[in-house]
């Protein structure tokens, strides 16, 4: 990196040069597109920004190392640079996590008190009777009174009762530690959607790229 007037004094020596061609002072160059030279060595690209959808399956921990040697998410996604989960999910959940080389968005999306509503699908036993009313009842986590999250009882089955819950913050273990709180254990937890992003299809394990489409909405949360 150099400073502007350093890099103007390049430029009027003439030993820049962009595609091939000698710059001037009010030439455009775009350091993701344009080759860009400076004494005939070309300057480093910048990578350019992706943006990626990761079913995680369970037994996968969201941290990019582990030390001891558990399994992590980011190795099953090869899509030749280097990206890094937006939040996380625990060892023992599953379902929608984003990935990017982003940092700024990252940093934006990450930020308890930003972002958009996340939906889990939940699998718990325990008091069913007015569970979808204590769930909903606000509580504080580290210190922090949580917004009061949207609730439904989807149905019940022979494993437990499945709940659609949507909470607007991303305290650790969050979802886990309310129905905890609501006197509820937790046997599977899933997420399904993440603002106007939906796992929809995605087979667990697999990943993909946003649609230009789907990245126009994480820009906006």
């Amino acid at each position: 990196m150099t400073s502007r007037r350093a890099a103007e004094e390049l430029i009027k020596q003439g030993r820049v040069r962009v595609n091939g061609r000698v710059s001037t002072l009010g030439d455009c160059a775009d350091v993701t597109t344009d080759t860009i030279e400076i004494d005939g060595k070309a300057l480093p690209t910048a990578p350019k920004h992706v943006y990626i959808m990761l079913n995680k399956p369970r037994g996968y921990i969201t941290t990019l190392s582990d030390e001891r040697g558990r399994k992590t998410a980011a190795q099953l996604i090869d899509c030749g640079t280097r990206v890094y989960p937006i939040g996380r999910l625990d060892c023992d959940s599953e379902g929608l996590l984003l990935f990017t080389n982003d940092g700024a968005l990252a940093q934006k999306l990450m930020h308890p008190h930003g972002g958009a509503g996340k939906v889990y699908e939940v699998t718990a036993i325990g008091q069913l009777d007015g569970a979808e009313e204590r769930l909903r009842k606000p509580i504080v986590l580290d210190g922090y009174r949580i917004r009061p999250p949207q609730v439904r009882l989807l149905h019940e089955e022979d494993s437990g009762a499945v709940f659609e819950i949507t909470i607007f913050e991303g305290r650790n273990r969050q979802v886990r530690r309310m129905f905890e709180a609501a006197g509820l254990r937790v046997k599977r937890l899933r997420r399904v959607r993440e603002g106007a992003l939906s796992l929809g299809t995605l087979p667990s394990g697999s990943w993909r790229y946003l649609s230009k489409e789907e990245i126009a909405q994480i820009c906006k949360f």
